[in-house]
């Protein structure tokens, strides 16, 4: 499309969006660090191999933008629509986020990593989490049905409720402590000891 912009191996410090917009276009290998992307209109922009750090991205505007192989550490990021986003190559890994009242609906987030982040609320329904990974991650009233969890990893997540005759759970780890997470329907108590 004529008028976009093209950036490559960009630092974006302390970006305001509210005072100046981000134009319009592809980001390649970019690092946006302590920016305010709160309510930005990010529609259509693609990111590739980018890094966000720090920043907030709360109640950003995410339809059809393009996020691949892209890294979140230490960012807030209330109320996203990962499931507007445009679906090929989605790739995302999260680290120290917040991505509370989050919808991955209908998304395939293969593999991907959500590293001591607070997934509070978040909808994972129809999602396709395969291979992916819950380490010390707070899941607390996260929806998951028709969810494909085969092979994720949730030995370290916390406070999740996961139906396992809802979902495909085919190989995936859970700790002896989150057994009572795949149980939670049954309104019965596990204790540890004898």
């Amino acid at each position: 499309m004529m008028g976009e912009t093209y950036q490559s191996e960009e630092i974006f410090d302390k970006l305001d969006l509210k005072i100046k917009p981000l134009a319009k276009g592809t980001y390649e290998d970019c690092t946006f660090k302590s920016c305010n992307l709160e309510q930005a209109d990010l529609a259509h922009i693609n990111f590739t191999d980018c890094e966000f750090i720090e920043c907030n991205l709360s109640m950003a505007n995410i339809s059809d933008t393009k996020f691949q192989n892209i890294k979140f550490k230490g960012c807030k990021m209330l109320g996203l629509r990962f499931d507007h986003c445009n679906k090929f190559g989605f790739e995302v890994n999260f680290e120290t986020c917040i991505l509370d009242h989050s919808s991955f609906f209908n998304t395939s987030v293969i593999s991907s990593v959500f590293k001591e982040s607070s997934l509070v609320e978040v909808d994972f329904t129809d999602c396709d989490l395969t291979n992916s990974a819950f380490i010390n991650s707070n899941l607390l009233n996260a929806v998951f049905e028709r969810t494909n969890l085969s092979k994720a990893d949730l030995r370290d997540a916390e406070n999740f409720s996961i139906d396992p005759e809802l979902n495909t759970i085919k190989k995936a780890k859970f700790s002896i402590h989150g057994v009572a997470g795949l149980l939670h329907k049954y309104d019965i108590q596990i204790s540890l000891e004898s």
